[in-house]
């Protein structure tokens, strides 16, 4: 234990040291899903949207991104040239990601449109490069869980239609918000089978059947219900991408920015004794700490993304000695490029 210790001290040490070195032309985005060992090093911390916004003001000839790759990517199309975008661990992936493959996605929106409907698709950040290329020629955006509502409200304005993936579960409680009634709203296949069916012909929003397995399946609707039990008068609130069935149980639901926004306020209110939390674990826990003086907050379930544990501190540091050589630097593939970032902008000028 005590040589573990002294190597990952060792280890702080080298990041620092090397981000000293490169001063002002090295900046590290981390998002908040990451672990403390990493987020002790970022520079900028925050959740999708943010830190896409972050992008185009840095001037740091290195980024880079501890997240996952659809993050690293969207950084890359949003850099300047000469910018490289590194990403510690090119195997941080993202389950919900890989739901929908842009094949299908191109598939689905020629049968749609086909059938002569206007159909506007609207793809969660958490969606590959390729995807967003797709959304991009077909007139669609990105969204976050931060504005997932207002896009939603956009592309519902640009034609018959609205094509919302990956997400089942954030498009429905986004649709529900809005008031969209659930007769309106249609569960498509990733195959493109039954898109002629009249549920699909009268449905305002389609959606895409995938989830985030954090959310979706670690997060139960009788975890909330036993927790307003145990603690009555306590709150409880969640990431949208968790299902309906648990949403609709809460007090509350909203992005990353939201949940922490919402602790530091009944922190700083001093109203609460308590207030739970449902969403990724090193998000909740670091709250957990850092108000724990104020505010008991607990978390709904232990439940980490194992894609974004993935980046670690030790290939940070490798990632660092290696930002000459390209280690880890995420290339854009050319012919996606001007699509993908069609969809992104389209996201930061509406919202």
């Amino acid at each position: 234990m005590e040589h573990r210790q002294v190597a990952a001290g060792g280890v702080d040490a080298r990041i620092e040291a090397l981000k000293k070195q490169y001063g002002k032309d090295l900046v590290i985005l981390g998002h908040h899903y990451q672990s403390d060992d990493v987020i002790r090093h970022v520079d900028i911390v925050g959740d999708s949207l943010e830190l896409a916004r972050r992008i185009p003001d840095i001037e740091a000839r290195n980024i880079v991104f501890c997240g996952v790759y659809f993050m690293a990517e969207s950084a890359g199309l949003l850099a300047r040239p000469g910018q490289k975008v590194f990403l510690p661990d090119h195997g941080a992936d993202c389950a919900m990601a890989r739901m929908a493959r842009a094949e299908d996605v191109q598939n689905v929106l020629e049968k749609l449109a086909a059938a002569g409907r206007k159909i506007v698709p609207l793809a969660y950040v958490n969606s590959s490069l390729a995807v967003k290329a797709v959304v991009g020629r077909f007139g669609g955006a990105v969204c976050t869980s931060s504005n997932a509502r207002p896009m939603l409200e956009w592309a519902m304005k640009q034609g018959d239609a609205v094509l919302f993936l990956p997400d089942r579960n954030l498009g429905r409680n986004t649709a529900r918000a809005l008031g969209i009634p659930a007769e309106k709203q249609v569960i498509i296949g990733a195959d493109g089978k039954g898109l002629d069916s009249e549920d699909v012909r009268g449905a305002d929003l389609l959606l895409w059947p995938g989830c985030c397995p954090v959310h979706d399946s670690l997060m139960k609707p009788d975890m909330v219900d036993a927790f307003h039990a145990h603690f009555p008068g306590c709150r409880v609130i969640v990431h949208p991408e968790c299902t309906p069935e648990v949403v609709q149980r809460c007090d509350g639901a909203g992005s990353t920015a939201y949940l922490i926004k919402e602790a530091e306020r009944a922190a700083a209110e001093g109203k609460e004794k308590a207030l739970c939390i449902g969403t990724e674990f090193h998000l909740v826990h670091r709250l957990m700490e850092k108000l724990a003086d104020r505010i008991n907050i607990i978390p709904l379930a232990h439940a980490s993304c194992p894609d974004m544990e993935k980046v670690t501190a030790e290939n940070l540091l490798a990632t660092l000695e290696g930002l000459e050589q390209g280690r880890g630097a995420v290339d854009v593939e050319e012919s996606l490029k001007a699509p993908a970032r069609d969809s992104l902008v389209r996201m930061l000028e509406n919202c």
